[in-house]
């Protein structure tokens, strides 16, 4: 139906409409009869603005993408009929009474416009406000939205769309997930491409790994003799020999000449060389302990002689060094020493003290930075707290009789395996206690074993849960905030000996020399993987997985320097392993090596390699170097 006719108040005009004069208009000093005063709708007749109805002028300015303006100009048109009936109202109260039906009729024709446009408000999700933003405060906006929130904003307007593929909006998400985080806004022509490749590329990555997709080798040094200890961080895997070497592999550049570690002239000399009981690695450095009480440190991009070199005097107990700042602690007996680096990159003792009993377990709290270092010490049945601003360590635990079997530290806790005896066993058997840094209290206890826990990993598992290993063969993950049992995996049959996880998976070690890669979710067993010896060190990132079979025997049959063959009791003398589950682990650059030498090199054969495809997929031969 026909909307009524405009009352002689005039018209309601609304954004994008024509207005018409009426006869009060001109007893107003305004416009004549004759005269017509066109909006912004603009090319418009006085005839055909009288006869369109009111909604019509509103979708008309719809369609034209007009939306922006229409509550400021509607806003401004109730001000000027409010000035308008004030002005009338003045004049003579009979006009006033005249004009009371036909103002009535207006005010209902302005409230089914303001019902219009709520909704249409509601229906398009678009409400009508001035995108005429700076923008840099339009950006500030957007960056509040998640990928798919992007791509629906990107699909209102060609403005929008501009604001939701800002190279600045998928740099910060890029870096949010956990990808390129050292790199600048500038290092990347398209960020939401790089964002869409890093995804692809995690994809496969997972699912290279659930169905034991990759490459693997076999980290081999032929003159070290018997594996000691191994450590790796990142890229870096440095391992410890009874001949008193030190051997650092860059599974990034295999070339490097930093893999040649020279002991320090005191054990050089020293005939037979003592063993190396001890190695950790980070990022920067790389450092190991000897059974002489020898200390040496050395640079992960230089290599050759060591840097840093100190004696203790007595056997080294426990070697641990920061994996994110240039930290270095050790324990020889009760006492306990502490190194860093200065600004300058010179090292230093920082700290010295002396406990009451043998320091057994050593752990640097990771995430200080550049602030002074915290170091957790687990010494018998009590856990101390040394802090160098302390005149003395402070105890974290300590229940006599109830000694500590391991030890791990996150940025905010520690935890700790706790062996219960006599009657404590009745109480729930062994338990894990976890303690806040902040408060020094306790958090939150777990476990309830009758076996002692053997390993805990705290600082690489997810936020609020822990992953342990216990020597009746199970492996454990604990919900730190319901202080509850997540998963519960009966693992290997002679103990865990160690153990890791991140958000969905989980990889164990046990004393048999298996080594398990678990689905956690669904406590179900992905795939294994056999070698001689205990496992003794498993560690891995998003692609990469390290895990060092090291022999309870460092001296067995066969394997002196007097023997003819050296490599007769192989099987003896443990392995480190490195597998890739890249999605370029079989390009050419990626072949070690070794692999890539031909029969024209004489030193190719000191590695006694047999002819096999260099790499197959984990069910297939390995290769050694």
């Amino acid at each position: 139906p026909r909307p009524p006719s405009p009352s002689p108040a005039g018209p309601r005009s609304s954004a994008g409409a024509t207005r018409a004069c009426t006869p009060s208009k001109q007893e107003e000093g305004g416009c004549t009869e004759d005269e017509v005063c066109v909006g912004e709708g603009g090319g418009k007749s006085a005839a055909e603005s009288e006869d369109q109805p009111e909604y019509v002028s509103i979708a008309r300015s719809l369609l034209d993408g007009r939306t922006s303006p229409l509550l400021g100009r509607i806003q401004e048109e109730r001000t000027r009929r409010k000035r308008q009936y004030d002005n009338r109202t003045g004049v003579c109260s009979a006009s006033l009474q005249q004009q009371q039906q036909p103002q009535r009729k207006a005010k209902k024709d302005e409230e089914l416009v303001d019902q219009l446009i709520q909704d249409l408000n509601e229906v398009n999700d678009i409400p009508f406000f001035d995108i005429e933003l700076p923008y840099e405060l339009a950006l500030k906006i957007f960056q509040y939205l998640n990928c798919t929130e992007l791509g629906r904003c990107a699909q209102v307007s060609r403005a929008w769309r501009v604001l939701a593929e800002d190279g600045v909006l998928w740099f910060r998400m890029c870096t949010r997930e956990g990808y390129h985080q050292d790199a600048s806004v500038s290092d990347s022509p398209c960020w939401k491409s790089t964002l869409r490749d890093c995804r692809n590329l995690a994809k496969t990555v997972c699912s290279n790994w659930k169905n034991r997709v990759g490459s693997i080798s076999q980290l081999q040094f032929e003159l070290g003799k018997v594996l000691c200890d191994v450590s790796s961080c990142d890229n870096f895997v440095l391992a410890g020999y009874t001949s008193g070497d030190v051997r650092l592999w860059d599974t990034l550049h295999w070339d490097s000449a930093a893999s040649y570690l020279k002991p320090n002239s005191l054990s050089a000399n020293t005939d037979p060389r003592p063993h190396v009981s001890h190695v950790q690695v980070n990022s920067t450095v790389a450092a190991a302990a000897y059974e002489d009480g020898c200390v040496d440190l050395w640079s992960t991009e230089t290599g050759g002689e060591p840097i840093y070199h100190y004696q203790s005097p007595g056997r080294i107990q426990a070697l641990a060094l920061s994996p994110d700042s240039p930290v270095l602690g050790s324990a020889a007996g009760p006492d306990v020493r502490l190194n860093r680096a200065d600004d300058h990159g010179y090292w230093r003792t920082v700290c010295q003290a002396q406990l009451p009993n043998t320091v057994e377990s050593l752990v640097l709290v990771p995430g200080r930075g550049q602030q002074c270092p915290l170091v957790a010490l687990a010494a018998a049945e009590t856990v101390h707290l040394l802090d160098p601003r302390d005149d003395e360590p402070r105890t974290l635990h300590s229940v006599y009789g109830h000694p500590v079997t391991c030890l791990d530290a996150s940025d905010s806790h520690v935890a700790l395996g706790v062996k219960s005896t006599g009657w404590a066993m009745h109480d729930g058997g062994n338990k894990i206690h976890v303690y806040s840094l902040e408060t020094g209290k306790p958090a939150v206890c777990v476990g309830n074993s009758p076996g002692d826990f053997t390993c805990i990993n705290l600082r690489d598992s997810p936020p609020h849960l822990l992953v342990c290993g216990n020597k009746d063969r199970r492996v454990r993950v604990f919900d730190l905030r319901a202080g509850s049992s997540v998963a519960s995996l009966y693992a290997h049959h002679l103990g865990v000996t160690s153990v890791q996880a991140d958000d969905w998976k989980i990889v164990s070690g046990g004393g048999e020399g298996l080594v398990c890669v678990w689905e956690m979710r669904m406590g179900a067993k992905l795939w294994e993987m056999h070698n001689r010896h205990p496992v003794r060190h498993v560690r891995f990132n998003t692609s990469t997985l390290v895990t060092a079979n090291i022999p309870d025997d460092k001296s067995p049959r066969g394997a002196c320097i007097t023997d003819d063959d050296l490599t007769a009791h192989r099987r003896h003398r443990g392995v480190i392993c490195h597998y890739d589950f890249s999605e370029d682990a079989l390009s050419q650059d990626h072949i070690l090596p070794i692999c890539r030498s031909d029969y024209t090199e004489s030193y190719g054969y000191n590695y006694n390699i047999s002819l096999a495809v260099p790499y197959d997929r984990l069910s297939g031969s390995h290769p050694s170097h």
